[in-house]
């Protein structure tokens, strides 16, 4: 019989070799399965995920930009519901003052002048509608949404665009309905600095206007229009032949001159011609403004649509990347004991293996 035990194992047959390298194997097993206990993934690079990467690779950004876009319509959602909101009680006012209007002929002057300062004050509540914010963002300004549309709503009443009016429906009784009503209609749809109440952003033709309208990136290469301007329609057309275009600045228009009557004019003789075509201004503008609210609504529910879709497809993807990135947690624990006890009993043969000698299998003299 020949050969001899040395360190490494019987020599000649490379059994100790062999239980080393096979510890080794096990060992490298249990490293990696720990790992995979602690982070929950089949490996912490692409390399290490195997035929997982390219599935991972593909749907991970898919899942972050629809996340992106979910979240463009969140924040887009907050605007709409405080321009929403604005746009409600801005209606409000508009329709009970044009409630009133068939009955501002047969009034008393008493009334008149009730009505008229009532009319002061809705138009101040306009002009502060239209300053809503969201956060630092105000919502009616387009994508000037950091500078108010209406610099300055509390002085309304001392701006140009309201003394300019007052003074048109001051000269009622000497320029008649006709040149008022012209006058009127020009100085509210006129966009001279001293004249508009609204600030520069917003004082431009409604062409240029309608660029500053706010978007949403909801997808690739797709963007929705996501609000409403202070002083331009936004998807909708004023009617009539006495509109600025603008049903806000229609609107703001009939305010002011409704805020601007007295009652020494009732028995004038441009006074029922005034107070006419103010109406039918009025409620085309109440059309226009109750259109364009409710294509935002529309709008609205088309994201919230959009947003469940993006939802449904994140959890879509985030299931097929969990499939190649994430580790089964209850069989890769249990596999963690198995090699553990494998580990340990390679240990245990290589420690018992090393403690043979030749002289124990040797006849005793």
């Amino acid at each position: 019989m020949s050969g001899s035990i040395n360190a490494t194992g019987q020599s000649g047959y490379g059994v100790m070799n062999v239980l080393i390298a096979n510890a080794a194997t096990v060992s490298q097993k249990l490293d990696t399965l720990t790992n995979q206990v602690s982070t929950g993934l089949i490996g912490t690079t692409y390399a290490g995920l195997g035929a997982g990467a390219q599935v991972s690779l593909d749907l991970s950004p898919q899942i972050a930009h629809a996340n992106t876009w979910s979240a463009n319509i969140d924040a887009a959602d907050g605007n709409m519901q405080i321009t929403q909101t604005a746009m409600a009680r801005i209606q409000q006012i508009a329709n009970n003052f044009y409630g009133q209007m068939p009955n501002l002929s047969g009034m008393t002057s008493s009334e008149v002048d009730n009505v008229a300062a009532e009319a002061r004050g809705a138009l101040q509540q306009v002009a502060e509608m239209l300053n809503s914010q969201n956060g630092n963002t105000y919502v009616f300004a387009g994508q000037d949404s950091a500078n108010p549309p209406v610099p300055n709503p509390d002085s309304i009443l001392t701006s140009g665009f309201y003394t300019q009016i007052n003074a048109a429906v001051a000269a009622l009784g000497t320029n008649g309905a006709a040149a008022t009503v012209a006058s009127t209609l020009a100085i509210a749809g006129s966009n001279a600095a001293g004249t508009s109440p609204f600030s520069a952003s917003q004082s431009q033709p409604a062409a240029t206007l309608q660029a500053q309208i706010p978007t949403v990136s909801i997808g690739q290469g797709s963007s929705v229009a996501v609000g409403l301007l202070a002083s331009a329609n936004a998807s909708v057309t004023s009617t009539g032949t006495s509109t600025t275009g603008s049903y806000m600045r229609d609107l703001m228009r009939g305010l002011a001159t409704i805020g601007s009557l007295s009652s020494s004019q009732v028995g004038l003789s441009g006074y029922t011609g005034l107070i006419s075509d103010t109406t039918t201004s009025l409620g085309n503008a109440i059309t226009a403004m109750a259109s364009d609210a409710g294509n935002l609504g529309y709008t609205q529910a088309n994201l919230t649509a959009t947003q469940t879709t993006l939802a449904d497809t994140v959890t879509a993807l985030t299931a097929q990347v969990s499939s190649a990135q994430d580790v089964n947690m209850a069989a890769t624990l249990s596999h963690l004991q198995l090699v553990q006890t494998q580990l340990q009993s390679s240990y245990q043969l290589i420690a018992n293996y090393s403690n043979l000698s030749l002289v124990k299998f040797l006849p005793m003299a």
